[in-house]
């Protein structure tokens, strides 16, 4: 049993592993959004949505444990300066990942991560007066039954030339 192991291995060693998502959040940070495998999509999301909740917080604590996962001090300024400040409103949900098909090679289903851009607006909530709540429990009105058009009856005439006599 894979009781408290969570994460894929992806068929790597430990330490290949770590460098490799590193590696992954740095280009992903830098060119906002990559084209790879759904497993490894579905793991860089967790990784990246907890490095834009550091670049939320903005302090320099964050800061210092983003750049000790983020290989670029570049792409580190960008996302607490760039990045980050576009979902200052949205409570995670910053990725999106959209499956591409399967990569000709060997068949691996590829998928394309990106960054959400809309912005997201905090719901309010709705009231539901007497009036709507029957509006929607209203049996519907019958529909009229479909009438069939009456068959046409086409006249046999007889063809006096074949093609091969004319």
């Amino acid at each position: 049993m894979r009781h408290n192991k969570a994460g894929r291995r992806l068929g790597r060693t430990t330490s290949h592993r770590i460098a490799m998502f590193r590696n992954m959040v740095t280009s992903f940070f830098s060119h906002e959004k990559i084209t790879t495998t759904d497993a490894k999509a579905k793991e860089l999301r967790s990784i990246a949505e907890k490095m834009i909740t550091f670049g939320k917080k903005g302090d320099l604590h964050s800061m210092r444990l983003a750049a000790s996962y983020i290989r670029d001090k570049k792409v580190v300024t960008k996302l607490f300066t760039a990045i980050a400040p576009r979902y200052k409103e949205r409570n995670g949900g910053y990725t999106r990942i959209v499956k591409l098909g399967i990569r000709p090679g060997d068949n691996a289903p590829v998928s394309m991560i990106e960054l959400v851009e809309e912005q997201v607006e905090p719901k309010t909530a709705k009231k539901t007066t007497k009036k709507a709540a029957t509006a929607t429990t209203k049996p519907r009105a019958p529909r009229a039954p479909k009438v069939s058009p009456e068959p046409v009856v086409m006249e046999n005439k007889e063809v006096s030339e074949t093609p091969e006599q004319a």
